[in-house]
């Protein structure tokens, strides 16, 4: 049976498994099919949603694509040419077709239904019903598809919850239970605060359970707001309320207002915490912060530094925060996790404006490498624009200094273990203790975690919060534990809990709360079988918090049908929370904690012999994976010392292989680098060059650079020469010539003294295509002659390929198109014997170029849109920018400047995400000789000059002496 959630982060099960939906594109058509309600859904609509106005010229392709694998997904048995029975075709759509109670929402929406007509009579079970409705509700409808969240059934689905919230507050205010809609109510009002009627309602629910300071508090506050923001007074509702308030006698709920939808900007925060619980004093506090910069009572930045204990729910407090906060800062919300307790890999200041600069949708090589330059492009970007940034988890003042906005408008929430005095001293920070939960609140949490048994033993249950230090980390897991024994009595637990705490004397009984959380730890640790327990301390090793089956296999040497069962008896345990796609992460203090015991029970060699099978088996199979991908140049890639632990049945299982893991792969070789395994750092560089520089540039320069560090402790001249020739085609894919003329130099020369004459020959390929683009034609046709002869001398016929497509565009960049199409001819018809997919690829999109250039047009439009539908199947972005740039002079030049202008603008917006810097100065001299022709010379002219700056950046001579001719043509027409 396959049951689908869409009242939070978008899942479906299939007979109970969780299924990998894909990335976001794939589960927004995935998440409006499940809205719709088994309607069709057509493919304008899907485009609509996904991309607005300005959709790309491949969108529909884009559709059919996700369609394609999330049939797939949802049925891997059916034949290639069988009809789809859940995710059929209907007209120009498809409908998803599900069982009527398979979709939470009409599970929703029905519970809904029934509770409204019987609230008069029967408020039990209306309460009963609408708790049941809100209780299938795990955060904003589609939370983890930003892309929708301003999507008109999303919004209205959010506008349901609240009306659902409301009724539920009513008849639980009528049954004379107020006090477990509190924190419902608290959260909404804080996210909505100038919805009169929900602020209403919690004054009245605040009156009902006897707390009328909070209710007075509630209703200054928003009255308070009403003023200054809107210039009016509390309506006959609100003031209704709180005289009732003031005379203690509740009035019945008036109409709902409805509420305003949320922000549409960009979203980067993680989930909101199932469960919150408590916290009022400090929500208000926050509150009160964010008031006093609303309403100019300060002139900077407001920061607040919420500090606290490891544990004590630092994040927790500002997640939800920062979730009720959203629709204040409707230019987006960044997220990013500093790592600071994190002894092996903190995130430093200068790592973490790239995050939140891609964010801001600046990426690649328009990140400035300076560090200072890259702070002032963060403030930048920032100015004049209402942003929340959440730093979590920071560990010193100089990790958050540079990621703090410059001008006023933006809102900052940062979590620290310390004080970070010196924010509070020169920034005006404001600094908030996070204490332990208060008792009632412990024991609220208990009770929403485990349920009833909290009620029939209130004393057991206090105890309980006690044993944990009130620390709502450890409440949690202690709430686990109790959950895995229904039949115990609490009383039992805590009593047997107390005796281990003693028996295990992992610290002293004193006042350090941290020993209250190793002990919690130590409580669901002492429960696990013996193996699933040195699971657990192996995790601990792990060079990243993501944890696969996969990886748990090899450090323990197991099978991953038994490492997948370890894994959900550990999730079961509170001890790893398990994640989409059959994934799991780990909390870092319980990793630090795993850590910790390993080195305590397990010898060091047996620790370095898993960190050794763990690096092992990931280089094996992404060696596999490459394999399979890119065949041709397999003898060139590395060695492996293991038989691949995974094999891949096709190219798309090992490309979506390589997409997961690639987080994973980048720690792996820092780790290598950090550990003396130099070996692995270099290796897992040149098996992964070719799939990083299809478009993931980011994580190339972690992994080539942390390579080349490997390289030079190494004092290998071979390994070193490598490395820079993989660092320096990075460099000069990302339009750094200076720096990637550099690292190839070197790199020949290293090459030749060690007598490898494939790496001799790759580089100097490289280093040509580097002329070529300074424009240095004739030096760059020599060094190409140069690699071919020596891939000919080799036998190399990948290399002969790859030199015969570089000689192609040497001869072609200065107007030798004839000669250029003879060298492209031939580079394709051998990549396309040696099964090389991306090779042929780009063989075709050159060639396609050429002739254009020789006025054969139908072959020009026909070898590009080929090599275009090749790149799109193969995931691969910067071919996917290239061809629709040159389909753009094709049009061009046939007059069709509609569709050019499509075209150029899809790879310019491709370019710029992947951070390709020529791709994207060319297409912008495209896009404004279009726009010239078009007689629109002021757009023209921003094409032009945003081409001549790039162009003159990266030191491409061409492109600024295309960009100056537009310029001077467009002003001569103006």
């Amino acid at each position: 049976m396959l049951v689908v959630q869409v009242l939070g982060p978008i899942r479906a099960w299939r007979d109970g498994t969780e299924l990998a939906l894909g990335p976001a594109g794939r589960k927004a058509v995935f998440g409006l099919l499940a809205l719709a309600g088994g309607k069709p859904v057509t493919r304008a609509e899907l485009v609509d949603a996904l991309w607005g106005e300005r959709p790309p010229l491949s969108a529909s392709n884009v559709i059919h694509t996700h369609v394609k694998h999330l049939r797939q997904v949802l049925e891997p048995d059916r034949g290639a040419r069988a009809p789809s029975t859940f995710l059929p075709a209907v007209g120009d759509g498809y409908a998803l077709t599900l069982p009527p109670d398979g979709v939470d929402v009409v599970r929703f929406r029905s519970l809904v239904a029934r509770a409204v007509p019987v609230a008069r009579d029967d408020p039990r079970q209306a309460a009963d019903l609408l708790g049941q409705a809100l209780g299938l509700w795990h955060g904003r409808p589609l939370a983890d598809v930003p892309v929708l969240d301003a999507h008109p059934a999303v919004v209205t689905l959010a506008g349901e919850r609240r009306a659902a919230l409301a009724r539920h507050a009513e008849v639980m205010i009528a049954i004379g239970a107020p006090r477990d809609v509190l924190p419902a109510l608290v959260e909404d009002v804080a996210a909505h605060g100038l919805d009169e009627a929900m602020h209403a309602l919690l004054v009245r629910a605040y009156t009902a359970a006897g707390q009328r300071d909070q209710a007075f508090d509630t209703y200054n506050l928003v009255r308070r707001h009403l003023a200054e923001e809107l210039g009016v007074s509390p309506g006959p509702e609100l003031t209704a309320a709180y005289l009732d308030a003031i005379e203690e006698t509740p009035v019945d709920p008036a109409p709902r207002a409805e509420p305003r939808p949320a922000s549409s900007g960009v979203n980067q925060l993680p989930g909101d915490v199932f469960g919150f619980t408590g916290r009022h004093a400090e929500l208000a506090e926050l509150g009160r912060v964010l008031g006093a910069g609303q309403t100019g009572a300060r002139t900077g930045v407001p920061i607040v530094v919420v500090c606290g204990t490891a544990g004590v729910g630092k994040t927790a407090l500002v997640l939800h925060c920062a979730h009720r906060l959203r629709p204040d800062f409707p230019d987006g919300q960044l997220y990013v996790d500093l790592r600071g307790y994190d002894p092996r890999s903190p995130v430093t200041a200068e790592d973490a404006l790239s995050r939140l600069l891609d964010g801001l949708g600046v990426t690649g090589a328009d990140v400035p490498v300076d560090p200072d330059q890259r702070a002032a492009r963060y403030r930048a970007e920032l100015a004049d624009r209402r942003v929340l940034v959440v730093l979590d988890n920071a560990s010193a003042v100089d990790q958050v200094r540079p990621l703090l906005p410059g001008t006023p408008g933006c809102l900052v929430l940062v979590t620290s273990r310390t004080s970070l005095a010196g924010l509070v001293a020169l920034h005006g920070a404001h600094r908030l203790d996070l204490d332990l939960l208060p008792e009632p609140d412990s024991t609220a949490l208990l009770r929403t975690l485990i349920g009833e048994r909290v009620r029939r033993e209130p004393a057991a249950a206090a105890e309980l919060a006690a044993q944990c230090g009130r620390l709502p980390l450890a409440l949690r897991v202690a709430a686990e534990l109790a959950a895995s024994r229904p039949d115990s009595a609490l009383a039992e637990l805590t009593g047997e809990l107390a005796d281990r705490r003693r028996r295990l004397h992992v610290l002293d009984a004193g006042d350090d709360v941290r020993a209250a959380v190793r002990t919690v730890f130590s409580w669901s640790y002492l429960q696990l079988p013996t193996q699933v327990a040195l699971a657990f301390r192996r995790l601990g090793l792990h060079a990243s918090p993501d944890v696969t089956p996969f990886a748990l296999a090899a450090l323990t040497g197991s099978d991953q049908d038994s490492s997948r069962r370890t894994l959900e008896v550990l999730a079961r345990n509170h001890l790893v929370q398990p994640v989409p796609a059959g994934r799991f992460v780990m909390h870092d203090l319980l990793r630090a904690y795993a850590e910790e015991l390993a080195r305590e029970h397990d010898p060091a060699p047996e620790r370095s012999a898993a960190t050794e099978r763990l690096l092992a088996h990931h280089l094996a199979t992404a060696s596999a994976a490459m394999d399979l991908l890119y065949p041709a140049d397999r003898p060139y890639r590395p060695g492996v010392s293991v038989t691949p632990p995974l094999a891949f049945s096709t190219a798309d299982a090992a490309r979506a292989w390589l997409d997961a893991e690639r987080p994973t792969l980048v720690a792996l070789c820092r780790f290598a680098e950090g550990d003396d395994r130099l070996r692995y750092a270099t290796d897992l560089a040149n098996t992964l060059f070719r799939y990083l520089e299809g478009g993931h540039y980011a994580d190339a320069s972690a992994i080539h650079e942390c390579a080349l560090r490997a390289a030079q402790r190494s004092g290998e001249d071979g390994v070193l020469a490598a490395a820079l020739t993989n660092l320096g085609a990075l460099r000069r894919l990302l339009g750094d010539y200076d720096q990637a003329a550099k690292h190839l130099h070197e790199a020949v020369e290293l090459h030749r003294r060690t007598g490898d004459h494939y790496g001799a020959a790759r580089a100097l390929s490289n280093l040509g295509i580097v002329q070529e683009r300074l424009g240095e034609y004739e030096e760059a046709a020599s060094l190409h002659q140069e690699a071919l002869a020596l891939h000919q001398r080799l036998g190399s016929r990948y290399g002969e390929a790859a030199a015969l497509l570089n000689l192609g565009n040497a001869y072609s960049r200065p107007g030798h198109h004839a000669d250029a199409a003879e060298y492209l001819e031939r580079a394709l018809e051998l990549f396309r014997r040696l099964g090389d997919a991306v090779g042929e690829a780009s063989a075709l999109a050159n060639l396609g170029d050429v002739c254009a250039n020789l006025r054969r047009y139908p072959d020009a439009v026909r070898h590009l849109s080929e090599a275009h539908e090749l790149f799109q199947r193969l995931d691969h972005s910067y071919g996917v920018a290239s061809t629709l740039s040159n389909l753009g002079n094709v049009h061009t030049r046939l007059g069709d400047l509609s569709q050019a202008h499509r075209c150029y603008t899809s790879a310019v917006e491709t370019f710029r995400d992947i951070g390709h810097r020529y791709g994207e100065a060319s297409a912008l001299n495209g896009l404004g000789e279009i726009l010239r022709t078009a007689g629109r010379l002021d757009e023209a002219r921003d094409a032009h000059t945003s081409a001549l700056r790039i162009a003159t950046a990266t030191g491409d001579q061409d492109e600024q002496d295309r960009a100056r001719a537009g310029l001077g043509v467009a002003h001569q027409h103006a």
